[in-house]
Formats: C-alpha cells, structure tokens, sequence
C-alpha cells in the first residue's frame, strides 16, 4: 500500500483514499446533509446517510425479508441465520460475529479500559457501561413505568418492578407486558 498516513502509519492502495482518512485526524466533515445537517468525512457516508430520512432500506433479507440501509449490516445479520463467526481471538479462542465484538472480547485479555468518566475518573471496558454509569452524576431515569410513573435509571430496575404489578417473576411474561403497554400507549385500570 503506496499511500502511508504520516500521523498514524495506516497505508492505502489510492490516494483518495488516504485524503478520506486525513480528515479522521483533522476532524473536517466537508459532506452535509441539507436535512439535519449532520456533516461526514465521505460522500459515500453522507449518501448512505440520506437514507434515514427517506426511509430507503435497499438491502434485504432472503431468509427472513429484514431490510437494512447498508449491505454491511445484511451481511452482518446473515450470519445469525448461519451461524458464522469468522472474528477469532488468538489467546482463547473464542469466536465472534463481528471484529467489533472480538475488540470488546479482547479487553477481557488486556484488561483495556479505554472508556473513562471525565467527573470521577472511574473506567469502563465498553462505552455503553460509561453511558449508564453518567446517570449516576446527572440523575436521568430515562426507563418509565408506564403504568404509575415511576422512574429508573435501567431497563433491568424497571424490568424487576414490573413485577409488582403483574404479580409474575417471569421475566418474559413481565417484558411481554410492558412492551404491549409501552409499545401500544395503554393504561392498566
């Protein structure tokens, strides 16, 4: 690969494509959507982005007809149908569906923690976990009981109260029904 970033080292088989990756250091997002504005180092991103606001999923399912707005994620989704995990981790093993989710797995051997809480300092294998952990300094309960009100900080709290209204400790009979009251907008009387 002829064309080497000078900051990081990455090398590329096409100029052009080393002149889209300069703009991941520098931050510039040339393309924009006339839309919300959202802006994007590569045209090509920008046009698969457009198609959140048409609606447009070109890339269906075969097998179950799921359409997706990018082949990337059809490709992905196949692999639940076959069963494919082609992303190994070389110390134990363990295989995976995405290379996303061997980087995740791979924090388990390195102990990486590359997620840190810029209040506290506390550090987080996964972004999500440091999502959760921010309510703690900000109070958010964005998980709502829709049937008296009150509030929780994660779906998992709001799963276990649940109970109480339907007197169930099966956990999918409970999702079952907060889905039917959270999805449909209805009130238990």
């Amino acid at each position: 690969k002829p064309f080497k970033c000078e900051l990081c080292g990455k090398g590329f088989a096409q100029s052009g494509h080393l002149s889209s990756h300069m703009r991941t250091h520098t931050g510039s997002k040339p393309f924009k959507c006339e839309l919300c504005e959202k802006g994007f180092t590569r045209s090509s991103d920008l046009s698969t982005h457009l198609r959140i606001h048409t609606g447009s999923k070109p890339f269906k399912c075969e097998i179950c007809g799921k359409e997706f707005t990018e082949s990337g994620s059809l490709t992905k989704h196949m692999r639940i149908h076959t069963g494919s995990k082609p992303f190994k981790c070389e110390v134990c093993e363990k295989e995976c569906t995405t290379s996303s989710d061997l980087s995740k797995h791979m924090r388990i051997h390195t102990g990486s923690k590359p997620f840190k809480c810029e209040l506290c300092g506390k550090e987080f294998t996964e972004s999500g976990s440091l999502s959760k952990h921010m309510r703690v300094h900000t109070g958010s309960k964005p998980f709502k009981c829709e049937l008296c009100g009150k509030q929780f900080t994660q779906s998992s709290n709001l799963s276990t109260h649940m109970r109480i209204h339907t007197g169930s400790n099966n956990v999918k009979s409970v999702k079952k029904i907060w889905h039917y009251f959270h999805f449909n907008n209805h009130v238990m009387l």
